[in-house]
């Protein structure tokens, strides 16, 4: 049986967890916040006194916008945008709003806007991080120069943003092998070891290829979109850490056909999938189908 350690949530389990996220947070102050020292987490004290006023993401990563909480000066709370709260999983993030446990790193204290959908319910949100590798950082609103891999993000794979042609200049002008430099999300964003093992082997790609023609290309820019709007669909994919905010798994894991995959027949031609390790990352693929 494969084991799969240390996987980092990938864009269809981090949007998936927006999804429950937005509806829960959008619209509340943090009235305070309560967190444990650690090297990841920078400015939290900010949030406080702030409103959410959307549940955002960029690729991997969570973005909260806040503004000031509605005072006299702006009864409404419409002022826009001044700091935001940005949250990366790292490998064993998770969210919940109750129950907490002694791997909580953070807990945001909460109140609803009165005027608002909840009412004036209290809540809290606690981030759960057995390894600690999670992010948590307040930023001056759009400025991400702390924060270097968000800042160098590629376009998001589902937006019009990213266009074949372009996807094909990238990998054009890259000495790297295709799947490692997917995995440094400059071609595109939110595309891990999960969704890369999975898109070069729908579009027959060898993961080891340095030259990617444009043909190849464009095939693959239609398997990243397609592979990662059905993992959406289906939530993400769970093996062992990753779990939505209402503590359900992922149902995208008997859908694999690559990843974790190694010594089963290729679903295309019965060749036994190989696995190798390529830029430190372990890559399953089929020598067959996959030719460079």
């Amino acid at each position: 049986m494969t084991r799969h350690h240390g996987r980092v949530p990938e864009l269809p389990e981090v949007e998936s967890i927006r999804r429950q996220l937005a509806p829960l947070l959008t619209g509340r102050t943090i009235v305070g916040v309560k967190a444990t020292p650690q090297r990841r987490f920078s400015r939290l004290d900010e949030a406080a006194g702030r409103r959410i006023s959307a549940v955002n993401r960029r690729g991997k990563y969570l973005l909260l916008p806040l503004v000031p909480a509605p005072g006299a000066g702006d009864p409404a709370g419409r002022s826009s945008p001044d700091r935001e709260l940005v949250m990366h999983l790292g490998m064993t993030g998770s969210f919940r709003l109750a129950d907490p446990d002694p791997y909580v790193r953070a807990t945001f204290h909460l109140l609803a806007d009165p005027a608002g959908p909840h009412g004036g319910e209290g809540a809290a949100l606690h981030f759960r991080d057995v390894r600690r590798f999670g992010r948590l950082s307040v930023v001056d609103a759009g400025d991400y120069s702390t924060i270097a891999t968000l800042a160098q993000l590629g376009p998001e794979p589902l937006s019009e943003e990213f266009r074949p042609d372009a996807f094909h200049a990238a990998l054009a002008g890259s000495r790297m092998p295709v799947k490692p430099y997917l995995l440094t999300q400059r071609p595109v964003a939110g595309v891990g070891n999960i969704y890369a093992d999975e898109a070069l082997w729908r579009a027959r790609v060898n993961p080891h290829a340095r030259r990617v023609g444009r043909e190849r290309a464009r095939a693959l820019w239609e398997a990243i979109r397609a592979v990662l709007a059905e993992a959406i669909e289906r939530e993400g994919t769970t093996f062992r850490d990753y779990a939505m905010v209402n503590g359900e798994s992922g149902r995208f894991a008997t859908f694999l056909t690559a990843y974790g995959q190694a010594g089963r027949p290729c679903a295309r031609c019965g060749e036994p999938l190989v696995k190798t390790v390529l830029g430190g990352r372990g890559t399953t693929y089929c020598r067959v189908c996959q030719r460079r």
